[in-house]
């Protein structure tokens, strides 16, 4: 591909990304007020759809706190990775 080629191509996914924004933007402000409308409830039936809304509880490792309390543990279960991370800017 040649350089016209990919800034072409460059140009085109920077659009789209823009519009990808602007949806995810509408789509949040539309799922914000679901939510305010539903308050404490955890669920909504609308139509043919059923929205829900419920807590969810997970548990997560806090590494920093690890890291200060147990550095040699902490060190000894840290894996490092390496990914290529693509970005146009």
């Amino acid at each position: 591909m040649s350089t016209s080629e990919i800034e072409a191509k460059a140009r085109e996914l920077h659009q789209l990304q823009a519009l990808i924004e602007e949806a995810q933007a509408e789509a949040d402000a539309i799922r914000d007020a679901i939510k305010a409308q539903m308050g404490d409830a955890e669920e909504l039936r609308a139509g043919e759809f059923k929205i829900t809304w419920k807590p969810v509880t997970t548990s997560r490792l806090d590494t920093a706190a690890l890291k200060k309390a147990m550095p040699d543990v902490a060190a000894q279960f840290t894996r490092t990775s390496t990914t290529r991370r693509f970005c146009l800017a």
